[in-house]
Order: C-alpha cells, then structure tokens, then sequence
C-alpha cells in the first residue's frame, strides 16, 4: 500500500482544500488525532485524522496516529516550535507535506498503470473468479509464469495475498 497522506498545513483553509481532495479520493476524515479504534494497523481504514496541534501532547497523538497507518492533516505553523517538532517526527515515517496543492506522486500515478499487461490480464481474471491456473491457460502463460507476475504484481501494489492484489487493483482501477 501507498504512505497514507501527511500533510502539516498553517491554515484550516489549507487543512481544508487538503481534506476534500482527500475525500473524493476515498479517504475517511475525523477530527482529532486520538485514535480509538481497537486493531493497531489503521492503513486499510484509509483514515485520515485531522485537527489543530497547539502543543507536544498533541504532537505525540497525531505521531502516534501516522505510526499506525493513519493519514494526518494537522494546522499549525510549520515554521514555529511545535510545527518544527511535528514536522521532524512526521518525517521519520516517510514524507510530509506543506503545501495543500501539492499532490503526492503516489496519490498521482496510479500502481495499477505500472503493472506490466500480463499482470493487469491476470489480476482481471481473477476478479472475474477465474483460479491461477485457469486464468494462466487463458492468457497462454505457464502456471509458474503466472504464479511469478501475480507475485510481481503484489509487490508492486503492497500487498501479501493475491486476494489483497485483486482487492487493491479494483480498487484502484475503479478510482483511476
């Protein structure tokens, strides 16, 4: 999977304009950066917390929210103390974002249009419930030539299982 969003923004205009890309992208917003939820990893949820941060508890909350694979949209100024500290704790966990019209490369370029052909063939007719071995017959490949692009293509879309490959390339074929 993609980093979720970090973006550290000075104004709630800017949190904003930010949020709403977000949205249409089908990203979940919630204000607040406390996270109740009861499972650690946040990443699937396509959560993205957001809120003012006026000092270090806070800091830590939205940090702690990142860590787990949340997206965070916090208000503050990133040049002060507090927006310095969040920025540099933020940074540990892949890049962070200043400015709300700048769209990351992974939210621009979809995965799916790196896949080599082969894969997207073989991925869409496992969505159509066709087995590896069926679907390799169908496309003229080898079953351990198609067992190797589906293993590709799940490394290229961040995934473990070739259910989540699947999941992950509708997913993104149908926003793309």
């Amino acid at each position: 999977m993609t980093d979720p969003p970090r973006y550290v923004v000075p104004s709630a205009t800017d949190a904003t304009t930010v949020l709403r890309r977000l949205a249409r992208d089908g990203w979940s917003t919630r204000e607040g950066f406390a996270v109740a939820e009861p499972g650690w990893d946040l990443a699937a949820a396509r959560l993205v917390l957001f809120g003012r941060v006026p000092d270090a508890d806070t800091v830590r909350l939205a940090v702690l929210a990142a860590a787990r694979g949340a997206g965070v949209v916090a208000i503050v100024d990133p040049a002060g103390e507090v927006g310095r500290a969040l920025v540099d704790d933020l940074s540990r966990l892949g890049p962070v974002h200043r400015d709300p019209d700048e769209v990351p490369e992974s939210e621009t370029e979809s995965v799916v249009s790196r896949l080599i052909p082969e894969q997207r063939a073989l991925l869409e007719r496992l969505a159509d419930g066709e087995t590896i071995a069926a679907a390799a017959a169908a496309e003229f490949l080898s079953l351990r030539t198609a067992n190797r692009r589906i293993a590709q293509a799940r490394e290229a879309l961040g995934v473990r299982t070739t259910r989540e490959a699947v999941l992950a390339y509708l997913r993104q074929r149908r926003s793309g």
